[in-house]
């Protein structure tokens, strides 16, 4: 049986680094998931439910990658299927594609990091800075 992956377990990781691990694809650059059929999914991409769902994502996750407080997306906003989308679920209308439980919000270089496994494309945990740190003449 498989396993989905859940929002509500996704919350149980706090960190950027936690949820990447679960939600990890391994894929590899180049194989399609829908080759010539792509006009599937980009049809559904158009979609009024397609559009108000991803809102609804978007608004849940305030805006920020994986949905942690402090890691605001700034340039192109995606919503991730947690369970890889194929063209069966397109055409028999699988409610899970729409269902935020399997949704989150993510940038568009996370998005690249869990499909293909790269943790360089990870947003950074900012660095806290402290009085004098930068103070290149301090011995």
């Amino acid at each position: 049986m498989k396993t989905l992956r859940q929002y509500s377990a996704l919350q149980h990781f706090k960190t950027i680094e936690d949820r990447y691990n679960y939600l990890k694809l391994m894929g590899t650059v180049g194989k399609q998931t829908f080759g010539w059929d792509r006009y599937f999914n980009q049809k559904f991409y158009k979609s009024l439910e397609w559009k108000r769902v991803r809102n609804l994502v978007i608004i849940r996750d305030e805006g920020c990658d994986l949905g942690i407080p402090g890691f605001e997306i700034h340039d192109k906003v995606l919503i991730h299927h947690m369970n890889p989308m194929w063209i069966g679920d397109l055409k028999n209308h699988n409610p899970d594609i729409l269902d935020p439980e399997f949704l989150i919000t993510v940038s568009g270089r996370t998005h690249q990091a869990i499909h293909y496994g790269d943790k360089s494309l990870l947003p950074q945990v900012p660095i806290t800075r402290r009085p004098g740190d930068t103070n290149l003449w301090k011995i």
